[in-house]
Protein backbone atom coordinates (compact mmCIF):
# COMPACT_ATOMS: atom_id res chain seq x y z
CA UNK A 1 0.00 0.00 0.00
CA UNK A 2 2.91 2.30 -0.75
CA UNK A 3 0.74 4.61 -2.82
CA UNK A 4 -1.62 5.09 0.11
CA UNK A 5 1.25 5.94 2.46
CA UNK A 6 2.56 8.52 -0.03
CA UNK A 7 -0.89 10.11 -0.20
CA UNK A 8 -1.13 10.28 3.60
CA UNK A 9 2.28 11.98 3.79
CA UNK A 10 1.27 14.42 1.04
CA UNK A 11 -1.96 15.23 2.84
CA UNK A 12 -0.09 15.80 6.10
CA UNK A 13 2.22 18.35 4.51
CA UNK A 14 -0.78 19.97 2.79
CA UNK A 15 -2.53 20.32 6.15
CA UNK A 16 0.59 21.89 7.68
CA UNK A 17 0.89 24.33 4.77
CA UNK A 18 -2.75 25.35 5.06
CA UNK A 19 -2.40 25.83 8.81
CA UNK A 20 0.66 28.07 8.34
CA UNK A 21 -1.13 30.05 5.63
CA UNK A 22 -4.50 30.55 7.33
CA UNK A 23 -3.75 29.97 10.99
CA UNK A 24 -6.60 27.46 11.06
CA UNK A 25 -5.76 23.90 12.05
CA UNK A 26 -7.23 21.13 9.87
CA UNK A 27 -9.06 18.60 12.01
CA UNK A 28 -8.88 14.85 11.68
CA UNK A 29 -11.63 13.45 9.44
CA UNK A 30 -14.46 11.84 11.39
CA UNK A 31 -15.58 8.55 9.87
CA UNK A 32 -18.05 6.05 11.36
CA UNK A 33 -18.10 2.28 10.87
CA UNK A 34 -21.15 0.03 11.26
CA UNK A 35 -19.84 -3.16 12.79
CA UNK A 36 -22.85 -5.48 12.78
CA UNK A 37 -23.33 -7.96 9.95
CA UNK A 38 -19.71 -8.92 9.31
CA UNK A 39 -19.08 -12.59 8.59
CA UNK A 40 -15.97 -12.26 10.77
CA UNK A 41 -17.70 -10.71 13.76
CA UNK A 42 -17.70 -7.26 15.33
CA UNK A 43 -14.26 -7.74 16.84
CA UNK A 44 -12.85 -7.83 13.29
CA UNK A 45 -14.39 -4.43 12.55
CA UNK A 46 -13.20 -3.05 15.88
CA UNK A 47 -9.62 -4.08 15.09
CA UNK A 48 -9.86 -2.18 11.81
CA UNK A 49 -11.35 0.84 13.57
CA UNK A 50 -8.53 0.98 16.11
CA UNK A 51 -5.95 0.66 13.33
CA UNK A 52 -7.49 3.53 11.36
CA UNK A 53 -7.66 5.64 14.53
CA UNK A 54 -3.89 5.28 14.86
CA UNK A 55 -3.46 6.47 11.26
CA UNK A 56 -5.13 9.86 11.50
CA UNK A 57 -8.88 9.19 11.38
CA UNK A 58 -11.31 9.89 14.24
CA UNK A 59 -13.35 6.72 14.16
CA UNK A 60 -16.84 6.21 15.57
CA UNK A 61 -17.60 2.53 16.09
CA UNK A 62 -21.32 1.71 15.89
CA UNK A 63 -22.09 -1.70 17.36
CA UNK A 64 -22.37 -3.66 20.61
CA UNK A 65 -18.71 -3.59 21.64
CA UNK A 66 -16.83 -0.96 23.66
CA UNK A 67 -13.21 0.14 23.39
CA UNK A 68 -11.59 3.22 24.91
CA UNK A 69 -9.34 3.72 21.90
CA UNK A 70 -12.24 4.80 19.64
CA UNK A 71 -15.54 6.60 20.08
CA UNK A 72 -18.19 3.89 20.53
CA UNK A 73 -21.94 4.24 19.99
CA UNK A 74 -23.81 1.24 21.36
CA UNK A 75 -26.76 -0.20 19.43
CA UNK A 76 -28.70 -3.43 19.75
CA UNK A 77 -29.61 -4.42 16.19
CA UNK A 78 -28.29 -4.12 12.64
CA UNK A 79 -31.28 -1.94 11.71
CA UNK A 80 -30.49 0.43 14.59
CA UNK A 81 -26.87 0.38 13.48
CA UNK A 82 -27.73 1.73 10.02
CA UNK A 83 -30.29 4.21 11.33
CA UNK A 84 -27.69 5.62 13.72
CA UNK A 85 -25.11 5.86 10.93
CA UNK A 86 -27.51 7.71 8.61
CA UNK A 87 -28.51 10.13 11.39
CA UNK A 88 -24.88 10.88 12.27
CA UNK A 89 -23.96 11.51 8.62
CA UNK A 90 -27.04 13.68 8.01
CA UNK A 91 -26.44 15.74 11.16
CA UNK A 92 -22.76 16.26 10.42
CA UNK A 93 -21.66 14.43 13.55
CA UNK A 94 -19.30 12.51 11.26
CA UNK A 95 -17.90 13.42 7.85
CA UNK A 96 -18.77 10.05 6.39
CA UNK A 97 -19.30 6.39 7.16
CA UNK A 98 -18.20 2.90 6.16
CA UNK A 99 -20.86 0.20 6.04
CA UNK A 100 -21.38 -3.30 4.66
CA UNK A 101 -24.35 -2.64 2.43
CA UNK A 102 -26.32 0.42 1.41
CA UNK A 103 -29.25 1.11 -0.99
CA UNK A 104 -27.77 3.80 -3.24
CA UNK A 105 -30.21 5.47 -5.66
CA UNK A 106 -29.88 4.96 -9.43
CA UNK A 107 -27.16 7.33 -10.60
CA UNK A 108 -24.83 6.57 -7.70
CA UNK A 109 -22.12 3.90 -7.82
CA UNK A 110 -19.06 3.14 -5.72
CA UNK A 111 -15.43 3.44 -6.77
CA UNK A 112 -13.27 0.82 -5.10
CA UNK A 113 -9.52 0.81 -4.63
CA UNK A 114 -7.36 -2.30 -4.81
CA UNK A 115 -3.74 -3.36 -4.61
CA UNK A 116 -2.77 -4.79 -8.00
CA UNK A 117 -0.72 -7.96 -7.48
CA UNK A 118 1.75 -7.50 -10.33
CA UNK A 119 3.48 -4.42 -8.89
CA UNK A 120 1.67 -3.54 -5.69
CA UNK A 121 0.19 -0.41 -7.26
CA UNK A 122 -3.10 1.09 -6.10
CA UNK A 123 -5.84 1.13 -8.74
CA UNK A 124 -9.37 2.55 -8.66
CA UNK A 125 -12.11 0.22 -9.90
CA UNK A 126 -14.92 2.27 -11.39
CA UNK A 127 -17.34 0.92 -10.30
CA UNK A 128 -17.96 -1.89 -7.79
CA UNK A 129 -21.52 -1.52 -6.39
CA UNK A 130 -24.56 0.60 -7.21
CA UNK A 131 -25.75 1.66 -10.67
CA UNK A 132 -24.72 4.92 -12.31
CA UNK A 133 -27.21 4.43 -15.19
CA UNK A 134 -29.54 1.73 -16.50
CA UNK A 135 -27.88 1.79 -19.94
CA UNK A 136 -24.59 -0.12 -19.87
CA UNK A 137 -22.48 2.23 -21.98
CA UNK A 138 -23.88 5.37 -20.36
CA UNK A 139 -23.07 3.81 -16.99
CA UNK A 140 -19.49 3.06 -17.98
CA UNK A 141 -18.96 6.58 -19.30
CA UNK A 142 -20.20 7.99 -16.00
CA UNK A 143 -18.13 5.42 -14.10
CA UNK A 144 -15.01 6.84 -15.73
CA UNK A 145 -15.87 10.30 -14.38
CA UNK A 146 -16.65 8.85 -10.94
CA UNK A 147 -13.27 7.12 -10.92
CA UNK A 148 -11.47 10.32 -11.90
CA UNK A 149 -13.24 12.17 -9.08
CA UNK A 150 -12.20 9.60 -6.48
CA UNK A 151 -8.60 9.46 -7.68
CA UNK A 152 -8.19 13.24 -7.84
CA UNK A 153 -9.71 13.73 -4.40
CA UNK A 154 -7.17 11.24 -3.05
CA UNK A 155 -4.22 13.15 -4.52
CA UNK A 156 -3.74 11.61 -7.98
CA UNK A 157 -3.43 14.79 -10.04
CA UNK A 158 -3.84 13.42 -13.58
CA UNK A 159 -5.23 9.90 -13.23
CA UNK A 160 -4.90 7.69 -16.28
CA UNK A 161 -8.07 5.94 -17.42
CA UNK A 162 -8.31 2.46 -18.91
CA UNK A 163 -11.44 0.60 -20.00
CA UNK A 164 -11.75 -3.10 -19.23
CA UNK A 165 -12.22 -5.19 -22.37
CA UNK A 166 -15.85 -6.14 -21.72
CA UNK A 167 -19.15 -5.57 -23.52
CA UNK A 168 -19.54 -1.83 -24.13
CA UNK A 169 -15.82 -1.06 -23.97
CA UNK A 170 -15.46 0.27 -27.51
CA UNK A 171 -18.57 2.44 -27.33
CA UNK A 172 -17.39 3.76 -23.98
CA UNK A 173 -14.00 4.53 -25.52
CA UNK A 174 -15.65 6.44 -28.37
CA UNK A 175 -17.80 8.48 -25.98
CA UNK A 176 -14.89 9.33 -23.68
CA UNK A 177 -12.66 10.30 -26.59
CA UNK A 178 -15.44 12.56 -27.88
CA UNK A 179 -15.50 14.22 -24.47
CA UNK A 180 -11.73 14.64 -24.67
CA UNK A 181 -11.96 16.15 -28.15
CA UNK A 182 -14.47 18.69 -26.85
CA UNK A 183 -12.27 19.81 -23.98
CA UNK A 184 -12.71 17.39 -21.09
CA UNK A 185 -9.32 16.82 -19.47
CA UNK A 186 -9.05 13.04 -19.49
CA UNK A 187 -5.77 11.12 -19.70
CA UNK A 188 -5.99 7.67 -21.26
CA UNK A 189 -3.82 4.81 -20.10
CA UNK A 190 -2.08 2.51 -22.57
CA UNK A 191 -2.23 -1.25 -22.35
CA UNK A 192 1.08 -2.85 -21.51
CA UNK A 193 0.43 -5.47 -24.16
CA UNK A 194 2.19 -4.96 -27.50
CA UNK A 195 -0.84 -3.54 -29.31
CA UNK A 196 -1.42 -0.81 -26.70
CA UNK A 197 -4.64 1.21 -26.64
CA UNK A 198 -6.82 2.29 -23.72
CA UNK A 199 -8.96 -0.86 -23.80
CA UNK A 200 -7.34 -2.97 -21.12
CA UNK A 201 -6.67 -6.71 -21.05
CA UNK A 202 -6.73 -8.89 -17.96
CA UNK A 203 -2.94 -8.54 -17.76
CA UNK A 204 -3.36 -4.77 -17.31
CA UNK A 205 -5.66 -5.30 -14.34
CA UNK A 206 -2.96 -7.35 -12.63
CA UNK A 207 -0.17 -4.86 -13.36
CA UNK A 208 -2.19 -1.72 -12.63
CA UNK A 209 -1.65 -0.27 -16.11
CA UNK A 210 -4.27 2.41 -15.40
CA UNK A 211 -4.94 4.52 -12.31
CA UNK A 212 -8.69 4.18 -12.97
CA UNK A 213 -10.06 0.98 -14.51
CA UNK A 214 -13.56 1.45 -15.96
CA UNK A 215 -16.13 -1.36 -16.00
CA UNK A 216 -19.71 -2.09 -15.03
CA UNK A 217 -20.49 -2.56 -11.34
CA UNK A 218 -21.01 -6.33 -11.50
CA UNK A 219 -17.64 -6.84 -13.17
CA UNK A 220 -16.05 -4.41 -10.73
CA UNK A 221 -17.56 -6.24 -7.79
CA UNK A 222 -16.12 -9.51 -9.08
CA UNK A 223 -12.69 -7.93 -9.64
CA UNK A 224 -12.73 -6.44 -6.15
CA UNK A 225 -13.50 -9.76 -4.51
CA UNK A 226 -10.81 -11.59 -6.47
CA UNK A 227 -8.08 -8.99 -5.97
CA UNK A 228 -8.77 -8.51 -2.27
CA UNK A 229 -9.13 -12.19 -1.34
CA UNK A 230 -7.09 -14.18 -3.89
CA UNK A 231 -4.40 -15.04 -1.34
CA UNK A 232 -6.76 -16.18 1.43
CA UNK A 233 -8.90 -18.71 -0.41
CA UNK A 234 -11.75 -16.27 -0.91
CA UNK A 235 -13.55 -16.16 2.43
CA UNK A 236 -11.51 -13.30 3.91
CA UNK A 237 -10.77 -10.07 2.04
CA UNK A 238 -7.34 -9.04 3.25
CA UNK A 239 -6.07 -6.46 0.73
CA UNK A 240 -7.12 -3.03 -0.48
CA UNK A 241 -9.38 -0.24 0.66
CA UNK A 242 -12.81 -1.74 0.03
CA UNK A 243 -15.55 -1.03 -2.49
CA UNK A 244 -15.30 2.72 -2.02
CA UNK A 245 -17.51 5.79 -1.86
CA UNK A 246 -20.89 6.20 -3.53
CA UNK A 247 -20.38 8.90 -6.19
CA UNK A 248 -23.09 10.59 -8.25
CA UNK A 249 -23.98 14.05 -9.46
CA UNK A 250 -25.58 16.00 -6.62
CA UNK A 251 -25.21 13.10 -4.17
CA UNK A 252 -24.07 14.52 -0.83
CA UNK A 253 -23.64 11.76 1.82
CA UNK A 254 -20.20 10.16 2.03
CA UNK A 255 -20.89 6.44 2.40
CA UNK A 256 -18.20 3.89 1.63
CA UNK A 257 -18.80 0.16 1.24
CA UNK A 258 -16.94 -2.86 2.54
CA UNK A 259 -17.97 -6.48 2.21
CA UNK A 260 -19.27 -8.76 4.97
CA UNK A 261 -16.14 -10.75 4.10
CA UNK A 262 -13.77 -7.79 4.52
CA UNK A 263 -11.00 -8.29 7.06
CA UNK A 264 -9.74 -5.75 9.58
CA UNK A 265 -7.00 -4.40 7.29
CA UNK A 266 -9.54 -3.64 4.55
CA UNK A 267 -11.90 -2.01 7.06
CA UNK A 268 -9.04 0.17 8.29
CA UNK A 269 -8.21 0.99 4.69
CA UNK A 270 -11.82 1.96 3.94
CA UNK A 271 -11.89 4.31 6.94
CA UNK A 272 -8.64 5.90 5.74
CA UNK A 273 -10.06 6.10 2.20
CA UNK A 274 -12.97 8.08 3.61
CA UNK A 275 -10.56 10.34 5.46
CA UNK A 276 -8.57 11.00 2.27
CA UNK A 277 -11.75 12.00 0.43
CA UNK A 278 -12.71 14.43 3.18
CA UNK A 279 -9.24 15.99 3.25
CA UNK A 280 -9.27 16.20 -0.54
CA UNK A 281 -12.63 18.04 -0.55
CA UNK A 282 -14.17 15.40 -2.79
CA UNK A 283 -17.48 17.26 -3.14
CA UNK A 284 -15.75 20.20 -4.81
CA UNK A 285 -13.71 17.85 -6.98
CA UNK A 286 -16.94 16.11 -8.01
CA UNK A 287 -18.72 19.38 -8.80
CA UNK A 288 -15.78 20.57 -10.91
CA UNK A 289 -15.52 17.30 -12.85
CA UNK A 290 -19.26 17.09 -13.56
CA UNK A 291 -19.26 20.71 -14.73
CA UNK A 292 -16.26 20.10 -17.01
CA UNK A 293 -17.80 16.93 -18.49
CA UNK A 294 -21.10 18.69 -19.17
CA UNK A 295 -19.31 21.61 -20.79
CA UNK A 296 -17.60 19.10 -23.08
CA UNK A 297 -20.98 17.69 -24.13
CA UNK A 298 -21.57 14.74 -21.79
CA UNK A 299 -25.36 15.07 -21.93
CA UNK A 300 -25.33 15.51 -25.71
CA UNK A 301 -23.23 12.37 -26.15
CA UNK A 302 -25.54 10.35 -23.90
CA UNK A 303 -28.71 11.68 -25.56
CA UNK A 304 -27.34 11.09 -29.06
CA UNK A 305 -26.61 7.50 -28.16
CA UNK A 306 -30.15 6.99 -26.88
CA UNK A 307 -31.62 8.58 -29.98
CA UNK A 308 -29.52 6.56 -32.42
CA UNK A 309 -31.85 4.06 -34.02
CA UNK A 310 -29.74 1.05 -34.89
CA UNK A 311 -31.36 -1.29 -37.43
CA UNK A 312 -31.87 -4.88 -36.32
CA UNK A 313 -31.62 -8.02 -38.38
CA UNK A 314 -35.39 -8.40 -38.27
CA UNK A 315 -36.10 -4.81 -39.32
CA UNK A 316 -35.74 -5.49 -43.02
CA UNK A 317 -34.48 -8.13 -45.36
CA UNK A 318 -31.09 -7.02 -46.66
CA UNK A 319 -29.62 -8.65 -49.73
CA UNK A 320 -25.98 -9.70 -49.44
CA UNK A 321 -23.71 -8.08 -52.05
CA UNK A 322 -21.44 -10.32 -54.14
CA UNK A 323 -18.70 -11.89 -52.05
CA UNK A 324 -15.24 -10.35 -52.04
CA UNK A 325 -11.91 -11.20 -50.44
CA UNK A 326 -12.08 -9.40 -47.09
CA UNK A 327 -8.72 -8.79 -45.40
CA UNK A 328 -9.22 -5.32 -43.85
CA UNK A 329 -10.60 -5.42 -40.32
CA UNK A 330 -12.62 -2.80 -38.44
CA UNK A 331 -12.62 -3.03 -34.67
CA UNK A 332 -14.69 -1.19 -32.09
CA UNK A 333 -18.12 -2.74 -32.76
CA UNK A 334 -19.73 -4.57 -29.84
CA UNK A 335 -20.16 -8.31 -30.23
CA UNK A 336 -23.92 -8.11 -29.74
CA UNK A 337 -24.13 -5.62 -32.62
CA UNK A 338 -21.82 -7.35 -35.10
CA UNK A 339 -24.51 -8.87 -37.31
CA UNK A 340 -26.54 -5.66 -37.42
CA UNK A 341 -23.40 -3.75 -38.40
CA UNK A 342 -22.65 -6.22 -41.19
CA UNK A 343 -26.17 -5.79 -42.60
CA UNK A 344 -25.84 -2.01 -42.46
CA UNK A 345 -22.82 -2.34 -44.74
CA UNK A 346 -24.63 -4.82 -46.99
CA UNK A 347 -27.47 -2.31 -47.36
CA UNK A 348 -24.87 0.23 -48.52
CA UNK A 349 -23.55 -2.20 -51.13
CA UNK A 350 -20.41 -3.17 -49.22
CA UNK A 351 -19.72 -6.86 -48.70
CA UNK A 352 -18.69 -7.53 -45.09
CA UNK A 353 -18.24 -10.44 -42.71
CA UNK A 354 -18.09 -10.62 -38.93
CA UNK A 355 -15.16 -12.13 -37.09
CA UNK A 356 -13.19 -12.21 -33.87
CA UNK A 357 -9.71 -10.73 -33.67
CA UNK A 358 -7.16 -11.18 -30.92
CA UNK A 359 -8.46 -8.05 -29.14
CA UNK A 360 -12.18 -8.54 -29.70
CA UNK A 361 -14.95 -8.53 -32.33
CA UNK A 362 -14.13 -7.25 -35.83
CA UNK A 363 -15.84 -6.63 -39.15
CA UNK A 364 -13.96 -7.71 -42.28
CA UNK A 365 -14.23 -5.80 -45.57
CA UNK A 366 -12.20 -5.50 -48.75
CA UNK A 367 -9.33 -3.00 -48.25
CA UNK A 368 -10.68 -0.44 -50.78
CA UNK A 369 -13.98 -0.33 -48.84
CA UNK A 370 -12.59 0.13 -45.35
CA UNK A 371 -12.58 3.91 -45.14
CA UNK A 372 -16.14 4.22 -46.45
CA UNK A 373 -17.33 1.38 -44.18
CA UNK A 374 -15.94 3.09 -41.08
CA UNK A 375 -17.77 6.31 -41.98
CA UNK A 376 -21.07 4.44 -42.51
CA UNK A 377 -20.78 2.56 -39.21
CA UNK A 378 -20.16 5.76 -37.29
CA UNK A 379 -23.06 7.53 -39.00
CA UNK A 380 -25.39 4.67 -38.07
CA UNK A 381 -24.41 4.71 -34.39
CA UNK A 382 -21.89 1.90 -34.37
CA UNK A 383 -18.57 2.98 -32.95
CA UNK A 384 -16.15 1.64 -35.58
CA UNK A 385 -12.48 2.57 -35.34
Amino acid sequence: MAGNIENIIARTFLDIARTLETGEAIGRPKIAITAMGSEHGEANALTGAVLAQSRGVDVTFIGTLQDDRVNCVKVATEEECHATMEKMVANGEVDGAVTMHYPFPIGVATVGRVVTPGRGKAMYLATTTGTSATDRVEAMVKNAIYGIISAKACGVQNPTVGIANIDGARQTEAALKSLQEHGYDIHFASSERADGGCVMRGNDVLTGAADVMVMDSLTGNLMMKMLSAFNTGGSYESLGWGYGPGIGEGYEPLVLIVSRASGSAVIAGALEFGGELVRGNYRKVAADEFAAAKKAGLNDIINARKAAAKPTAAAEEVKMPPKEVVTADISGVEIMELEDAVKVLWAAGIYAESGMGCTGPIILVAPPNKEKAVVILKEKGFSGE
